[in-house]
């Protein structure tokens, strides 16, 4: 069965917040890798760290990452998180129709041919892409 591992981490995080926990465990790949550095570089995540699961003393090819969420006054940082590029549905943007979240208060997280980078980013670089979330 395949399982979209954006989908996966965007809605992990989004449960976490709710319920106010310190840390989340996601299975990683260099897409949520990439993401996750986004994720840090903007401030809306305190850190995250990518370890080998060990399975009978031997490490196996399945690698984890523990995420540690932030919070303010035990507010979470992340207010809010929607996928917009889905696996059934790819949405593409310019440079020109980057689109902006909530008036610049939020980001975008794109895939460009330059790596995944915010659309403030994107737009300096003057690339388009496949816009994959909104965080806000």
């Amino acid at each position: 069965m395949y399982m979209d591992p954006i989908a996966d981490l965007l809605i992990k995080i989004k449960n976490a917040n709710r319920a106010r926990l310190p840390f989340i465990r996601i299975q990683t790949s260099r897409l949520t890798s990439n993401i996750l550095k986004v994720l840090l570089d903007e401030g809306y995540i305190a850190s995250y760290h990518e370890t080998n699961k060990m399975k009978d003393k031997k490490p196996s090819k399945i690698k984890t990452t523990t995420i540690k969420l932030k919070y303010k006054n035990q507010i979470p940082t992340i207010n809010g998180l929607k996928q917009i590029s889905k696996p059934g549905l790819r949405i593409y943007a310019s440079c020109e129709k980057m689109p902006t979240v909530l008036n610049g208060l939020g980001i975008a997280i794109v895939s460009t041919s330059h790596g995944i980078m915010t659309n403030k980013q994107a737009k300096k670089a003057n690339l388009g892409g496949e816009v994959i979330a909104y965080v806000w």
